[in-house]
């Protein structure tokens, strides 16, 4: 039986790293410490969300009506899940957190309206 990698601690709640690898196979034991993907550390709530706003394509009318929340969570969790993949670690002055709310605000409603794809609109966001 194989059991969902945890992301955190169970005792202290800090990251956790994976330093175990072993063959299924032959049993051979690879030790170190070793990188997990930005995919790996979401949570299920948040691979669910995203795979909701992929599957609506970035629709965000769409998503609220499947996950039954509103707007602004919607977008709340967008950016959220966004701070993740770029590795935003703090909140910048307010004038850049306004800007950059606006230019995110523009990329998703480029994304809404089909102009650009989902690919494209991660990696505007990464760039922003």
């Amino acid at each position: 039986m194989t059991y969902p990698v945890p992301n955190n601690c169970p005792v202290c709640q800090h990251t956790l790293h994976i330093t175990k690898l072993e063959c299924n196979n032959c049993h051979t034991t690879i030790e170190n410490k070793f990188h997990m993907s930005t995919w790996q550390s979401f949570t299920d709530e948040q691979m669910h969300f995203i795979e909701t706003f992929l599957i609506s394509r970035g629709n965000i009318k769409e998503v609220e009506k499947k996950l039954g929340i509103s707007y602004p969570t919607v977008r709340g969790k967008l950016d959220e899940i966004v701070k993740m993949m770029t590795g935003a670690t703090e909140e910048p002055a307010s004038k850049n957190t306004e800007n950059k709310t606006k230019e995110q605000a523009d990329i998703l409603e480029r994304l809404e309206r089909k102009d650009i794809t989902v690919d494209e609109a991660i990696e505007l966001m990464k760039n922003i």
